[in-house]
Order: C-alpha cells, then structure tokens, then sequence
C-alpha cells in the first residue's frame, strides 16, 4: 500500500466522513447511522472514484465496544478496510471523534486513557497493517465542548474539568500508540486539531491573547512543550492538574508525525466588548467580561486571516509535516466550490515555499448533521458535503468534479470560480456599508429570461446576493419564439447558462388561447433547447404539477405524466423535446408559488384580507405542494452549478389544500381563522378540469426545507407590511 508520510512533490488528495459520536445527556447522536452509511455497501467504492489517496476512517470505541464486558466486535470492518486496501486507498483510523467514549466511562473517568489504550490493543491486534491513527480527534475542542462550556457531556463548566478532559484524551492518545505500536512498531500518529486564532479589541486582548496560547496545548502537551516555561504551566498547575499527570508527557514523549489541521470559516474569531455594535436591542450597560465572539473574517480591521496564514504558523511553531485534515463550509454551493478550490491553491503555494505539507482532505464526504446548532438540537439539519446523501444515494456534486480533477493533475474550471468566495468580498463585513466592488468583471453570466416575473426578479435577487454575473432579459430583448433573436443575444453575450422563467401561465384561458400556450411553453421551449444544445450552453426550464391527473398525488419523477388540460399538455410535450433532444438541460417541476415580494399570490391575498377583517375563501378539495419561490431559487442554483440535468421536483416538503394553506398560514401569523371560510370543490363540475392532489416529492433529494419552514420565512418577510386590526388577532397574542 501507499504511504502518505512519503516526501511527495505534489499535494496529496485525502478524503474523510463526518463520524462524530458525541452525547448529550443519555442521548449518543451517530454521524453515520444518520447519513445512512452503515446500510449502503457502495460508498467506499464511489470514495475511490474521486482519486483521494488516503481517508479518514472511523474505528469508532463507541461503535466496536458498546458495553465493558462484552467482546469487541469489528462486524464488516475487515471487508471495508480490504475495499480501501484494493483502491490503493490507506485508511486514517479515528478511534474516538468528539466523543466521551462508550456507557461505561467518560471523559473524566480517571481510568479512561487506560480503557481507551486497551481498545486501541485490540484495533491493533485486529488489524496489525494500520498504519495510520487518530486515537482522538480535537481533543482541545472537545474538552472546550464538554468541559468548559458544558455542550456535550459531561455538560462541565469549569476551568479544571475542562483541562481533566484534555490531559485524559492525550494521556489516552499517548497509552493508545504505545499498544499500537507494540504491534506495529511503524505506526505513525496524525494528530488533529481545529486551526484557531483569535484576534480582538485593545481592551479584549488579554483575553485573546490567553486562547492564542491556548489554542496550542494539544501539540505543545504531546510534543514536550508544556515545561515550567510554558506560559500556561502555572494557570494549569493552579486550576487543578497535577505536576505528575504534565509529568508523563515528559516521561513518554509523543510526537506526531503528522499535524492535521482542522479548518473551517469559523476557526478565527474576534473578541469586541461593544456588544452594542452587533444587538439592536441590547443597550444596557455592559457587565465586566461581557463580549461578542464573531468570525474574524466578519471585522473589519488590519489583522490577516485564512488558512494559508494559518498552517505557515504551525509549520513554524513546530517544523513537523502537516496536512489539511478537514475543510468544510456550510454554504450556496458555489460557495463550497470557492472554499475547496482556494485551501488547494493555498497548499500548493506552502508547498512551494518550502512548508511540508502531506494532504488536503475533502470534508465530510457525505455531509453532516446538526453542525448549525453544535450537535445540541434533535433537529438535524444537514449540510451537503462532497456527496448529496439526500435521496439515500450518493449524487454527485460540483464538488465531486472538481475533486477528480484535481487528483489527476488537472485544473478545474467552471464559470463561478472566478468570482471570489464571501469571505474575500466586502459585503461580508458586519454592521458596514461596503458593497462588493472587489468583485471580478467575469464576462461568463448566466441569462435570466422574464426578468419582471415572480420568477426571473427572485433569480436576480439571489444572484446579486451570491455573487453571481447574470443579464436579465425581457420578451423585448430575448423572445424565445424568435430564433433569430436569441441567436444574436448568444453570439453577443456568450452566457454559459440560460434559466428560463417565461411561459404562458393562466391555466383557465389556455384552454381558449390554444396557439399562444402552445407557443410560450412549447414551440418557445423547443427552439431555447435547440440553440442551448447547439451552443453548449445549460438550460434552466420550468415545468408544473399540472403535468399529472391527480389521481394519486405526492408525485416523483419516476411517475407517468397525464395532464387533464392544456396547459398541462404544453408542459408535457415541452419536457419531452427537451429531454430528447437536450438530455443536460434541468427541468424544475414546481407548483402554487408564494412570494413576500408578490402581493398577488394566494398567500399574501388571503392575509391581506384577513388581516383588514374581510372574509376570504379557499378550496378544500385541491391537494397541492406550495412552493415558497426563495427556496426555490436557492436550489435551483444550487443544481445549476453541480450540472445537475433532467427532470427534478422542488417544492416545500408537505402537501395541503388550498382553504388548509390559509388556515396554517394565518395560525401561524397569529390571526384569527375564522376569517376564512371553506369552499369544496366538485372537479367534475369544473370549467377547466386540475388535478385533485398534485403533490410532489423528489426521489432525486431531499433538496426543499419543510412547508412549516417556508411558512415561517415567508411570515419573517411579509407580516410587517401588512396593517393588522387588533381585534383580529388570535387571543393567545
């Protein structure tokens, strides 16, 4: 097999799953049951795909050691490891990451590095060609998380239990690597660590200037630092630790081989006792150490941030090889692109300087849960990794892309790299009036066709707030029935992208207006996708759950189209030319839109009413999948830049009936509901016939927050417009 502690010329690709098996409480929350790793046979297999020459794997003791004195039980562990073995793949074995260790002991349980130490005997014993350890991941984290701010358990809050927490986790660390290496002398250590730095006011600087040194007790500690010099030695020894236990590092020395460096946007902080600059509503005075803690790429000020700054000072401090061990951002996607594609710039540039450094590592592969609210919520929100696990499967990202390129030797281009990420933009700054002028004059934009409608002016909203170059186009300027017209936009313009929002939209009147339907959102669609094809240029088009009968209702992509009217008809035979024809197009099936930017949808007409006391009536006999048209336009961006193509369903995740919708909305708004009132439907006695429950999911992703969501949103936006009459409101406000 490989090895990845070679001298090598390049930057080495490495890959890694969030794994985290972190408590709270009596509650374990597992990163891999909920990503759905444990069910799915193929994920190794897509892992070698991206050409990454090293992951972190877990060998988590939570995992293999539930219960003392049970045997351990490596289950399909073998089978795993093999696969990695035959990619040419080394795996990285993490054996406790961010958690407090199995049932029967804990973070502060005096006898835990030793229970950890046999563990690792027995991962050795098992696996005796593991090369590869990270006994612990973030020990320095984890003993903030657990010990001193009390999120994880032990849920401790103190100085000394925080320091326990960190002097057991290397103490383990230490035990484990020398039973490790008992078995396999030539077993190398990867230490990992969040890549922090704190910058501050004058009057906050003592204290950063404390967690500037304390960032580095992990390696100081393992690497000897910690002597009766060390700036902390004294705060630590009068908090509570024994000279004997920052003696044993002295007596069994452990240096790593390897750094991992940890970094995200969030690693680099700024301290500012002015809390008033960043609550509006909190101008009291402020109590002695009261401080916002804010990411320091967010202050505007002369101190340097990023990761290129960042791991020079490492190599520096302490002139061992380093890697990148995780790199992530919750973000757009384009913005995930940005963030990978600049940290490998950055490497390769250290690189060239001279700094040693092993591997970037693609983080997490699969996505992760509950990162928004630090593992402490139930809900768990996930963030989209190297992979979209969504739908059950793995699809594939723009991020999946830009990895096997960039494993190959090869350069990755695509039209949003050259607009700089937020974190370099001027618009990032807090509480400043800085736009973004920095930004690049990139001549690949994208058109936004009917630039006046719902649709269209949210794409440019969006785009201008992402930071993407687009050119909105009316009819006059790009009519989608005119070849000749769109031809000469193209050859002008040069758009890498077209996102068509047009069509003929009054369901009633295209059952009379025959020709000019057909036309809009047919004949119109059939030439855009002949000339994009044509030109290589993507497509963006827009479909509806008019497309179904409604016979059956919560629709995928897989179900058979059957329009009961014209309008429907024009979609289908739109979306047929389209896939034939132009299999790399995206078609968004979408349905009942609702805007805080549009008064004339039904939401905001139903509050309108309610709220000046009117009746309003709303059918009770239609199913449908609201569609809240800002999600929307998110992920349809998000699936433009992954080049994602054919036939997708967005819609909030729910179905509802019309009178349902009012109802739900005005509870919601705090509004009385006995404002509306309920109109059944009789379908067969319909002028134009729809389908009785049009609603949709996707079995492509999990890709639209829920209707309650939207809801909320939308209340965020629209309810300070409105003039609410007292007596209306529910009694509860």
């Amino acid at each position: 097999m490989l090895s990845i502690y070679k001298k090598n010329k390049g930057i080495d690709l490495w890959g890694g799953v969030e794994c985290t098996i972190n408590r709270i409480g009596n509650t374990y929350m597992d990163q891999l049951k909920l990503s759905g790793y444990y069910t799915r046979k193929g994920d190794l297999n897509e892992f070698a795909k991206l050409g990454i020459t090293a992951l972190r794997y877990p060998v988590l003791w939570e995992t293999y050691q539930p219960h003392k004195y049970t045997k351990v039980d490596f289950g399909e562990l073998a089978t795993d490891l093999f696969k990695l073995k035959q990619n040419n793949i080394e795996p990285i074995a993490g054996l406790l990451h961010h958690g407090s260790g199995p049932e029967f002991t804990d973070l502060l349980d005096e006898n835990f590095p030793l229970l950890f130490a046999e563990y690792a005997a027995e991962v050795a014993s098992a696996f005796p060609y593991l090369k590869y350890y990270t006994p612990v991941n973030e020990p320095l984290t984890t003993a903030r998380f657990s010990g001193l701010y009390g999120h994880w358990y032990p849920h401790h809050k103190t100085e000394i239990s925080f320091l326990k927490i960190l002097f057991n986790q290397l103490k383990g660390t230490v035990l484990a690597m020398q039973e490790i290496r008992k078995v396999n002398p030539d077993a190398k250590l990867i230490q990992t660590e969040d890549l922090a730095k704190v910058f501050s006011t004058q009057q906050m600087k003592y204290q950063a200037d404390f967690e500037n040194i304390r960032r580095w007790l992990t390696y100081d500690i393992l690497t000897g630092k910690l002597t009766r010099n060390h700036p902390l030695f004294y705060y630590i020894i009068e908090s509570g630790i024994n000279v004997t236990d920052i003696n044993f590092f002295q007596e069994n020395p452990c240096m790593p081989d390897i750094l991992g460096a940890n970094y995200y946007v969030t690693s680099e902080r700024y301290l500012d006792e002015n809390v008033h600059k960043y609550f509006d509503d909190k101008d009291e005075k402020i109590d002695s150490g009261e401080y916002v803690d804010v990411e320091a790429v967010r202050i505007y000020n002369n101190e340097k941030t990023g990761l290129k700054l960042r791991l020079n000072e490492l190599w520096l401090r302490y002139r061992i090889p380093v890697a990148v061990t995780e790199l992530h951002m919750n973000c757009h996607r384009e913005e995930q692109l940005r963030w990978f594609h600049d940290a490998w710039n950055d490497c390769k540039e250290l690189k060239n300087e001279g700094v040693d450094i092993k591997g970037l590592t693609a983080w997490a592969l699969l996505g992760s849960y509950g990162w928004d609210k630090l593992l402490t919520d139930k809900n768990h929100k996930y963030e989209t990794g190297v992979f979209d696990i969504t739908s059950g499967k793995l699809r594939e990202t723009c991020i999946t892309r830009l990895l096997r390129k960039l494993s190959q030797g090869q350069s990755y281009e695509h039209p949003l790299l050259e607009t700089p990420g937020w974190w370099k933009r001027s618009s990032r700054f807090i509480n400043s009036n800085f736009s973004d002028t920095d930004i690049c004059n990139s001549d690949k934009l994208i058109f936004i066709i009917s630039k006046r409608g719902v649709l269209g002016s949210m794409f440019a909203k969006h785009c201008d707030d992402r930071a993407i170059n687009y050119l909105p186009l009316g009819r006059n300027d790009f009519d989608i029935c005119d070849t000749e017209q769109m031809n000469n936009m193209i050859r002008l313009y040069k758009p890498w992208a077209i996102i068509n929002c047009a069509g003929y939209v009054n369901i009633d009147l295209a059952e009379t207006e025959i020709t000019n339907c057909l036309n809009l959102n047919t004949r119109g669609i059939i030439k855009l996708a002949d000339i994009c094809q044509k030109n290589n240029i993507k497509l963006v088009t827009f479909s509806s759950d008019m497309v179904f009968n409604g016979e059956k209702g919560n629709y995928s992509e897989e179900d058979q189209t059957d329009p009961v009217n014209i309008y429907g008809m024009s979609k289908v035979l739109a979306e047929n030319f389209v896939m034939l024809h132009n299999p790399n197009a995206l078609i968004i099936r979408t349905s009942s839109f609702f805007s805080p930017y549009d008064q004339h949808n039904f939401l905001s007409i139903a509050l309108d009413e309610i709220s000046e006391g009117r009746k309003f009536t709303a059918e009770d006999g239609i199913t449908i999948s609201p569609t809240y048209v800002p999600h929307l336009v998110d992920k349809t961006l998000d699936l433009l830049t992954d080049d994602e193509n054919g036939v997708v369903h967005l819609t909030n995740k729910g179905s509802i009936s019309w009178y349902e919708f009012a109802c739900t909305a005005a509870k919601q708004a705090g509004l009385k509901t006995e404002y509306i009132s309920k109109l059944d439907s009789n379908m067969k006695n319909k002028k134009v016939r729809r389908p009785a429950n049009s609603s949709m999911t996707s079995i492509k992703g999990d890709f639209m927050p829920t209707l309650e969501e939207a809801i909320t949103d939308y209340l965020k936006m629209y309810l300070p417009t409105l003039t609410i009459n007292k007596e209306i409101l529910e009694n509860k406000y």
